[in-house]
């Protein structure tokens, strides 16, 4: 009994160290998959040979499509041709058996056009994984990078919030957000960027353009910064090798800001006293396009109960809703929202959004009072009469 609570342990562990040598591609856990696939389909032979009626030759599929979806093209090639010589072995006993049918015939036809479609699809993986092992990598990249654009925990009195939503559904997008906060925590600095294209067609430029501008936010002052953007753009290769991206940059213990805007829609400014959301001036020209772009930048201030909002085309423009339009319709919408607070607008104002056909994102940064510690107290006691301060 004790030789097994040691043993048991020391396998567990051997087990995990296979899968983990799986999951990252090396040649090693590809060994220990096609072995573990072979030894399965060599008992489906034997158990075949024993009773055909129960495990017939259509039996082989199975460690067949597991070896689809677990092995490289090589390793995947030697288990399937180890399951041709085991499908033919057991359909050749059955026949010198019991004769040759046509169920028979039409199961070896159907596992050799499986085999092929298995082989010839395999063949296509460019990253050299197999397909999940393959697209696992892909989106750890992508929560990755997006990490980037989460905004850390602000001081009190700020709040940024944002939501996103692709065309489609799909999980990678043309929009994305990158976010710096100040080593002091008195600085915050965003972009929000759009690259030309929808869904998934626009995701793995974006994924690229979001790794480039992540790594120099908060190292390149904000026109520098644009500049950089502008070049890396330029230099690629891309059929649509633009971008409109819009830059804020948050003094947050003052509340004063610039907004530098690169062909993206112009930024909503929430005017308190008079509950509209008034429309920023910053203009500017989209990155890629041009070796000298021009932008314009605007300042101002954001007071207690005041806010920035900044979205992508998507949630303006549609194919029957122009830009202008577009632009009076989400002042309306989003006025009417945001009367009620501002927690969770950005995904309310989502849901407003009737077209689907392009990614959408919008992203709110709001101010609010922060009372004093002198205040706090002095209403916690007005508001318990029999308690007074010392």
């Amino acid at each position: 009994m004790r030789g097994f609570r040691r043993t048991l342990p020391t396998a567990a562990r051997y087990v995990d160290d296979r899968i983990v040598r799986w999951r990252t591609g090396t040649s090693e856990g590809q060994v220990v998959v096609v072995s573990a696939l072979i030894i399965m389909s060599a008992l489906i032979m034997l158990a075949s040979l024993v009773s055909y009626n129960t495990f017939p030759a259509a039996t082989f599929v199975i460690p067949m499509l597991l070896g689809t979806m677990a092995l490289r093209y090589k390793p995947l090639l030697a288990l399937v041709l180890f399951i041709v010589v085991a499908t033919a072995t057991t359909v050749t006993h059955e026949t010198i058996n019991s004769g040759m049918t046509t169920g028979r015939v039409s199961t070896l036809i159907v596992m050799a056009i499986v085999a092929v479609i298995v082989l010839f699809e395999s063949s296509r993986h460019r990253s050299g994984l197999p397909g999940p092992l393959g697209e696992a990598m892909l989106v750890e990249l992508k929560d990755r990078l997006q990490a980037q654009g989460v905004v850390p925990p602000l001081p009190e009195g700020w709040t940024s919030q944002s939501a996103m939503l692709s065309a489609g559904g799909a999980k990678f997008a043309g929009d994305f957000l990158v976010a710096n906060l100040s080593d002091d925590e008195t600085r915050l600095e965003m972009v929000l960027v759009d690259v030309c294209g929808k869904g998934v067609a626009a995701g793995t430029q974006s994924l690229q353009f979001a790794g480039a501008l992540g790594g120099l936010i908060g190292a390149l002052p904000p026109l520098g910064l644009f500049s950089a953007g502008n070049d890396f753009l330029i230099r690629q290769d891309w059929d649509e090798g633009f971008a409109t991206a819009v830059h804020v940059l948050v003094d947050l213990t003052t509340g004063d800001y610039s907004i530098i805007n690169a062909g993206h829609p112009p930024a909503l400014r929430w005017n308190a006293e008079r509950q509209v959301w008034d429309i920023d001036g910053a203009r500017g020209t989209a990155l890629g396009i041009m070796k000298r772009p021009d932008f314009h930048q605007t300042t101002g201030r954001l007071e207690d109960g005041e806010a920035l909002m900044f979205y992508t085309d998507g949630v303006v423009e549609s194919r029957t809703q122009d830009f202008t339009a577009g632009i009076e319709w989400l002042r309306t919408e989003a006025a009417a929202v945001v009367s009620h607070g501002f927690d969770q607008a950005p995904r309310r104002i989502l849901k407003l959004v009737s077209s689907g056909d392009d990614d959408r994102a919008v992203l709110i940064l709001s101010r609010s009072a922060v009372r004093s510690p002198l205040v706090a107290e002095t209403e916690s006691s007005a508001s318990h009469p029999n308690l007074s301060l010392p």
